[in-house]
């Protein structure tokens, strides 16, 4: 892949050669002259609609300031209140990738954050199984995304949304027929090729659009890691009679390699730029358990609706069907082979023969170094054989009675403890996902009057039935000593189990228009129940009936005598039902558990005229029952057989205050200007922590961005500052405050001739002056930021 690009330390330097020189051009650029056609302007438009609670919208600018290679996750990552954290600027780890509105959190162990794609629901965002919109949207197919960030609408298709929700709108075919070709070239070996064929009319009042990409990266820090994505999707809108129909389809087939997240803030004191992952294969099984490349997600992801929208008298109808399948696997590199079979004194281990599985049981002990006749060794001169350091400070001893001279190491591990000649075994855990949903939404819109005054009633449901399988098998590695490919054939397979989940949800709300003021009240109730079904033993069978109270919303808009000035307020129950990965482990007691619930108040004003738009959202929030996992992996290392204590628990509740502001102004005709700011105090409530901050949630964060365009030119320069923020519950430690830019530059060529449409070619830069911080937070632990990055695009349109 290093042919596509050039060094790091070149692109590096002339990055900020081209930022400085461009960024001058840009500032000191002369105003265009007032007859400049308008179509030509770009504005920003991020202040929501005009309803009871703070939402918000992206720009054409703020997709700008990524690169085509990113997630779709990083366009929101400027609007109030919203904070992004991904292991590199590409977004290609699943694992390292976080979100935070308003103390709520998307991340490896919670999910409390609604996320739809066109409207549908993305079948829960967790690592285990979920999918956020990443896997189901390309970049350029993305038209922009709505952010609810509290009480949202009462409409939403989700049962994590106790934080608001997050709308992934994807783009309309266009009525001329089109292909558009782009090709992006990035540091860490970063490039992706993109083709969208749009048809224009192919049909009677039928359009379409088709397109295929595939992308690389590698990790940033030692450019060892192959993450490799191709995606494919298609839309197709109709018009048949009365009904308009939509379509829409996805494939995304990804392998990311993992980042790790660092324990405390001494590891990244000591080196910012080391996960402490490897890139070489050293043959010690107990050091290559950190080998960056056996840290993988692999996810393959199809994903389709049909929708219709339709009129029936004075009653407009919307209805869709959808189906989703995901599948793939988390993998890891277990620094032994799990002893299962009792094979007797001196015999070799049949667990290290191919073709021997077995299927559930438990670990006997584990399997080290062996002889070639596959029989396990004795550890030799314990006085003087200790010697690993790394990873987790060294090989901790699992085993207290094992009578070692220094009781915190398990020499088991130490080649160095084992005669010459001994052969080190390892194996290669991977964690299988599959997931089937299908699902029916319908909705109505009744406008009629009552007494002289509009009033709108509204109501819907949302039906969806899942199935989640998920076994782990266990491979041995082929030869530890040499690399870590293993046999396809697991010698076993820890668990096979199956999660039944059906969602059954109804909403209804009412808005009368009073005059001084438009008024609402609705109610919502959900009926989600829950199962595992284990396939290797049925007294592990376990359900549960995670079903809401009646949950209600209410909220006015009043229109203030300023033109363009409203008053808004809304208030909303908002609920999260106990997940599939709660009955995970065999010993969960779901007496403990129940699901999250929270309260949510919006009180804002919203102003927007032709070159202002601003809004002020003051907010209260009560979060109770959150649910919390205790992870399993700590300082000392992974518990590879999820042996030790842990699982998910109520741990007491939330308490969240603040205020969010933005504000856009188009200074000129060539200049416009974003800031957004947001102050926020979120609390634990529970008896142990009471009033202490919540971990990964900032108090203060601040955005400011300009942008400017000139004819077929445009620029910008975007800052985000995102305060301190807690690494533990007890707040003894914090992670420190950083401040993040990123520089785009593009430009445009038509009238190229009548094969060719235009050309653009658009310089991204993210992180410009190439802060190091701590990104994604968890307990105790942190992953680090994304370095300055580079990425070159060319786009052309026949």
């Amino acid at each position: 892949m290093g042919q596509y690009i050039m060094s790091k330390k070149t692109l590096s330097n002339l990055a900020l050669s081209i930022s400085v020189a461009l960024g001058t051009c840009a500032l000191m650029a002369p105003v265009q002259a007032a007859e400049e056609s308008e179509e030509n302007m770009e504005s920003i438009t991020v202040v929501g609609r005009s309803v009871s609670y703070a939402n918000n919208q992206t720009s054409d600018e703020m997709m700008k300031q990524q690169t085509s290679m990113t997630s779709v996750l990083a366009a929101i990552d400027n609007l109030p209140g919203v904070l992004i954290n991904e292991g590199d600027t590409f977004g290609a780890d699943d694992w390292s990738t976080s979100i935070s509105i308003r103390g709520f959190q998307v991340d490896l162990s919670q999910q409390q954050i609604g996320m739809t794609v066109d409207g549908i629901a993305n079948g829960n965002s967790n690592y285990g199984g979920g999918a956020k919109a990443n896997r189901y949207i390309d970049t350029e197919n993305l038209a922009r995304v709505d952010v609810s960030q509290g009480t949202a609408d009462i409409a939403s298709r989700s049962h994590e949304a106790l934080g608001g929700t997050l709308d992934f709108v994807t783009i309309m075919p266009g009525v001329n027929e089109r292909l558009i070709v782009s090709t992006t070239f990035a540091e860490f070996d970063g490039r992706k090729f993109f083709a969208r064929y749009e048809t224009g009319e192919i049909a009677k009042d039928t359009f379409a659009w088709f397109s295929l990409s595939n992308q690389e990266s590698s990790d940033w820090m030692d450019q060892t890691a192959e993450n490799v994505r191709d995606h494919f999707a298609a839309k197709v809108i109709s018009t048949i009679g009365d009904v308009n129909l939509t379509a829409y389809a996805s494939y995304d087939d990804t392998h990311e390699d993992n980042y790790q997240r660092i324990y405390g803030l001494s590891q990244f004191e000591q080196n910012s730029s080391w996960d402490q992952l490897t890139s070489e294969w050293t043959g010690i099984p107990y050091q290559d358990q950190a080998y960056r490349r056996g840290w993988s997600t692999l996810r393959e992801n199809f994903f389709t609706y049909l929708k219709a929208d339709f009129t029936v008298g004075e009653v407009a109808f919307s209805t869709n069907v959808y189906y989703h399948n995901n599948e793939g696997r988390g993998d890891w590199v277990p620094q032994y082979v799990v002893d299962l079979v009792d094979d007797g004194e001196g015999n070799g281990h049949s667990e290290l023969v191919s073709g021997n599985t077995v299927y559930g049981g438990g670990a006997l002990g584990q399997i080290t170094f062996v002889d070639r006749g596959g029989v396990s060794l004795p550890i030799g001169d314990k006085t003087s054989c200790a010697s690993l350091t790394f990873p987790y400070g060294g090989s901790r001893n699992d085993d207290p009675s094992t009578p070692d001279v220094d009781e915190s190491r398990n020499l088991n591990y130490d080649p160095n403890c084992f005669a010459d000649g001994a052969i080190p075994v390892g194996s290669y855990r991977t964690t299988n996902y599959e997931k089937s949903r299908i699902g029916i939404n319908g909705d109505f819109i009744w406008d009629a009057r009552i007494a002289d005054m509009d009033n709108t009633l509204r109501g819907g449901f949302w039906y969806e039935d899942y199935t989640r399988d998920e076994n782990r098998s266990w491979q041995k590695i082929i030869d530890s000593a040499t690399s870590y490919r293993f046999d396809e054939t697991p010698y076993w397979v820890q668990y096979d189990r199956e999660f039944p989940v059906e969602t059954t949800m109804f909403y209804l709300e009412d808005q009368l228009d009073l005059g001084f003021a438009k008024a609402h009240l609705g109610i919502k109730q959900f009926f989600v129940d829950v199962s595992k079904n284990d396939r290797f033993n049925a007294s592990n069978d376990q359900g549960v009936s995670s079903d809401s109270d009646l949950l209600f919303s209410a909220g006015f808009v009043a229109p203030l005598p300023v033109n363009g000035l409203e008053l808004f307020a809304g208030f909303a129950q908002n609920y999260a039902s106990i997940k599939d990965a709660v009955l995970e482990r065999d010993d969960s007691d779901l007496s403990l558990v129940k699901p999250e619930t929270a309260d949510n108040f919006d009180l804002g004003l919203r102003y927007s005229s032709r070159d202002v738009s601003a809004s002020l959202t003051y907010y209260a929030t009560k979060f109770d029952d959150r649910i919390n996992f205790v992870s399993n992996e700590t300082v000392t290392g992974i518990d590879f057989l999820e042996s030790a204590a842990g699982g998910y628990i109520n741990d007491g509740g939330i308490e969240s205050t603040g205020f969010e502001a933005s504000l856009s102004y188009q200074l000129s005709e060539n200049f416009s200007v974003y800031g957004s700011y947001t102050n926020n105090d979120s609390e634990y409530t529970d008896a142990e922590y009471l009033g202490n901050g919540v971990i990964g949630a900032a108090e203060q964060m601040g955005v400011v961005s300009i942008d400017w365009v000139r004819g077929n030119h445009s620029a910008g320069l975007s800052t985000k500052y995102v305060g301190e923020r807690w690494i533990n519950q007890a707040n003894t430690a914090a992670v420190e405050a950083y401040t993040v830019s990123d520089f785009y530059f593009g430009t445009s060529i038509d009238d190229l001739g009548s094969s060719v449409e235009s050309i653009d070619i658009n310089f991204t830069i993210n992180n410009l002056f190439d802060e190091s911080y701590l990104g994604t937070i968890a307990t105790n632990a942190a992953w680090i930021g994304a370095p300055r990055t580079v990425a070159l695009n060319l786009k052309a349109a026949f």
